[in-house]
């Protein structure tokens, strides 16, 4: 039987700051456990995915989140954004960040990440760059790279976490 994949947004109900902080949590312990400290860890998590601090970004008028279902359980989730850091590299132009993107490993299937994915693009069509924060052993690089992403290497930002990052980035021609 074909599994059921549904991505959707993320408001900011009780149900939506649950789920987002589930899976968000869920998903940085799977990437990073055994790549930094266990301390860093938890204060990267305590920091950044606390129902206090999901509920502000989701009152964001310049993000938004997604999660996406399979067969009805929340399997991923990504934050698009508009607001943040931006690298001067962009100056005069809009854009988008997808700043988190991350499925858990059990349902690591490629349609999964394609419609969580996809969903991303969908709502950064009006900018002229969309750029994607993430890390060097990302698993999604070649998921990137397949919808025209390019590694860029021009981008330098103070960084969280203790680990190299990477940027990909595809503009409009």
């Amino acid at each position: 039987m074909a599994t059921k994949i549904i991505t959707k947004f993320t408001i900011g109900t009780e149900e939506g700051i649950n789920n987002l902080f589930l899976i968000s949590r869920e998903i940085a312990k799977e990437r990073f456990t055994g790549k930094i400290s266990d301390q860093e860890l938890e204060t990267y998590l305590n920091i950044n995915f606390n129902k206090d601090t999901l509920m502000a970004e989701l009152n964001s008028m310049s993000n938004q989140y997604l999660i996406v279902y399979a067969d009805d359980e929340a399997a991923g989730y990504a934050k698009v954004s508009s607001k943040g850091i931006r690298p001067s590299i962009f100056n005069g132009k809009t854009l988008a960040r997808i700043s988190d993107f991350g499925v858990l490993a059990k349902y690591n299937d490629p349609l999964i990440r394609k419609s969580l994915f996809e969903k991303c693009l969908s709502i950064s069509t009006m900018q002229q760059v969309i750029w994607i924060s993430a890390f060097e052993d990302s698993t999604d690089v070649d998921l990137f790279d397949s919808y025209g992403f390019k590694k860029e290497i021009n981008i330098t930002l103070p960084q969280e976490l203790s680990l190299s990052p990477a940027y990909f980035v595809k503009e409009k021609p």
